[in-house]
């Protein structure tokens, strides 16, 4: 299904964040991470609250956050010449199927495609990180209990 043209993409940082958005966004993720995907690591790592921290969400139908990723920055990256790391992407069970994670990530792309970007795919959703331009590197690992890729995309 072609991603959903009409859907706007929100964009703030932590301090612009309201308490309603910011329950939204960690209702949604809560919801998948832990309850469908039994995630066995902390959810709250604190890099949301940091300045250089990227929220973007698409709002869903009933005021609640419809899909969602987190852009970090890194000081030291952790591979590579990649600073920044998309990550927490997340589409809550009602809007799966839109392409509302696509709508998210082209979003970063165009805001941070000239800068290598890298990020921890699970594994069994590398091909929507292939679309953008990551590849995989190095092996498969287990993070929050879960196979795993790094995926890195040089800046373009």
């Amino acid at each position: 299904m072609p991603p959903e043209s009409h859907a706007t993409i929100v964009q703030k940082t932590w301090n612009e964040l309201t308490t309603g958005e910011l329950y939204e966004i960690l209702k949604l993720r809560t919801d998948v991470f832990f309850v469908e995907q039994k995630v066995d690591e902390s959810e709250l790592d604190r890099r949301d609250t940091e300045a250089t921290t990227e929220h973007l969400w698409i709002a869903g139908e009933n005021g609640d956050v419809a899909a969602y990723l987190r852009v970090l920055r890194d000081d030291v990256p952790e591979y590579a010449d990649a600073f920044r790391l998309p990550g927490r992407v997340v589409v809550g069970s009602a809007y799966r199927g839109r392409g509302l994670a696509q709508l998210l990530l082209a979003r970063v792309v165009e805001l941070h495609g000239s800068e290598s970007l890298l990020l921890h795919s699970q594994s069994y959703i590398t091909g929507l990180y292939e679309a953008f331009g990551f590849v995989a590197v190095g092996e498969e690992f287990v993070e929050a209990g879960i196979p795993h890729r790094t995926m890195y995309r040089a800046g373009r």
